[in-house]
């Protein structure tokens, strides 16, 4: 049988320490942001996000509010105009993701 091989010279791994990735800085910030400035500066890099997410929250609301009062016919294009916002939301993200990654590429 084998000797089992000694073990690296390295310390131990400390759980209340993070640990030392070469290459990788977990914040790219130096200071913390709030949850408003944070809010702020992701409006400014993609605003279409925050047009499809109000106008999903618009369709949905109306069109259960028209549900409610038993239009369902306007009920149900409302629901339809729903799923189109989600899809723009949805599409945007996705764009922004890319343009973003195109962006940091060197």
């Amino acid at each position: 049988m084998a000797a089992p091989r000694p073990v690296s010279s390295e310390a131990p791994f400390d759980p209340s320490q993070a640990p030392v990735i070469e290459g990788f800085s977990p914040t790219v910030y130096s200071n913390p942001e709030s949850f408003k400035e944070k809010f702020i500066r992701k409006t400014r890099e993609n605003p279409m996000v925050p047009i499809g997410c109000l106008g999903t929250a618009a369709a949905l609301s109306y069109g259960l509010y028209c549900f409610h009062r038993g239009q369902s016919h306007r009920s149900q294009i409302m629901m339809r105009t729903r799923i189109a916002a989600q899809g723009f939301t949805v599409v945007a993200i996705l764009l922004g993701l890319a343009a973003s990654a195109m962006k940091s590429r060197p």
